[in-house]
């Protein structure tokens, strides 16, 4: 297999897509676990699930059974959800409460700071184990940012900021217009998963760009008219789109009596902002709620997809409230869009995208994107071969 990297047309007007193979070849999916995966920060969570002491929530991320728990000093904390004893899982519910962290199979204990606590029965080798630190659990690195838990598998990470922050200023020119959002004080409503038969790759391309939309989006188009133009909103720094003018809200009817949220400026109303962190999260920004959308490759050719629906809880307290309006056009798209993602892995081992495809003007800057992978697993010099 010989895989060389993208390259531009000698026009400049034309740039490559990622050859094919880099969306089908398990070898490819393997360097991207390896390299981006287990080293980079990944959304996971957020935090006011975890707000109180002994709350966790379990996942698996790359293979490992993760257990993310508050302690008793309120730092939160990740560890391996595995027991060092005989290797059970130590929490199998997704989440709960607790003050202490047992091993359901021989009854070891671990405080809430995965130091070793209790081993029955073993008098005779009790000091030896307990509260000795190559006993406890096995350490995983989680941060927060904007109230929303990331976490990283590698050994020695970036700090989280020096991953998300650049990614921000890119979008937005500034941190401040994010922060206005408090994603922080949002609770999800909705959440729906959809099980995306394409390679995690093609579907962020599509997130990416707006050329699409007019074709698939007449939802989404009606609501954004500057859509139907191919442009979208991450195509140059701090640009939004603007609802049309028969539009209150963003909703599938178009209807909406929920104020902005709070923290947003006067001149944040009436405008959507889409944005792309790498190496797995949308984030769409509008007047009233977020969505943010996280993908978990399965394998080169699957992915899931997460996406939830964020609104203010004083809104969600309300006897009427209702964000089923809201829920249904973005989950429209969602389905649009996979479907088109589907389309395109069909045929990701033709002979006929064996070189990759084309990217025209408006959409150059997804080229930013396979320069991101590409130098993440060693690719950005001319190629290798297995």
């Amino acid at each position: 297999m010989i895989i060389e990297e993208n390259v531009v047309n000698d026009s400049g007007k034309i740039k490559s897509t990622l050859r094919g193979e880099l969306y089908t070849s398990p070898v490819i999916f393997e360097l991207e676990r390896k390299h981006i995966f287990s080293k980079h920060w990944l959304f996971v969570g957020y935090e006011y699930d975890v707000a109180e002491p002994g709350q966790y929530i379990t996942l698996k991320v790359e293979g490992e059974n993760i257990l993310i728990v508050r302690g008793k000093d309120h730092l939160l904390r990740g560890f391996l959800n595995v027991c060092r004893h005989r290797g059970a899982t130590l929490c199998s519910d997704s989440s709960g409460k607790t003050g202490v962290i047992r091993c359901p199979y021989h009854s070891w204990s671990y405080g809430l700071d995965g130091r070793l606590a209790g081993v029955p029965k073993s008098s005779e080798c009790r000091e030896e184990l307990v509260n000795n630190e190559n006993y406890g659990l096995e350490k995983v690195n989680v941060q927060t940012w904007h109230g929303l838990i990331w976490l990283n598998l590698s050994e020695t990470p970036l700090p989280l900021e020096q991953q998300l922050d650049p990614q921000i200023i890119e979008r937005f020119g500034e941190l401040e217009t994010l922060s206005r959002y408090q994603i922080q004080n949002l609770r999800v409503s909705h959440r729906k998963e959809y099980d995306v038969k394409a390679n995690w790759k093609i579907i962020v391309e599509n997130f990416q760009e707006c050329y699409h939309c007019s074709a698939i989006h007449p939802e989404l188009t009606s609501a954004f008219p500057q859509f139907r133009t191919g442009i979208g909103t991450q195509n140059e720094t701090g640009s939004g789109a603007s609802f049309s003018e028969s539009v209150e809200a963003f909703s599938i009817s178009g209807k909406g009596n929920r104020p902005m949220l709070k923290g947003l400026l006067p001149e944040d109303d009436r405008l959507y902002y889409g944005m792309t962190i790498n190496p797995h999260v949308f984030i769409n920004l509008t007047p009233d709620h977020v969505i943010i959308h996280r993908i978990i490759p399965i394998n080169a050719e699957r992915s899931i997809v997460i996406c939830d629906w964020l609104f203010d809880p004083d809104e969600m307290a309300k006897a009427d409230f209702d964000a089923t309006d809201a829920v249904e056009l973005f989950h429209r798209v969602n389905e649009q869009d996979f479907e088109a993602c589907q389309w395109c892995q069909e045929n990701m081992g033709s002979k006929a995208y064996q070189n990759g495809g084309i990217l025209v003007p408006i959409e150059h800057h997804v080229s930013r994107f396979y320069d991101y992978v590409l130098e993440s697993i060693g690719l950005s010099t001319s190629q290798i071969a297995n």
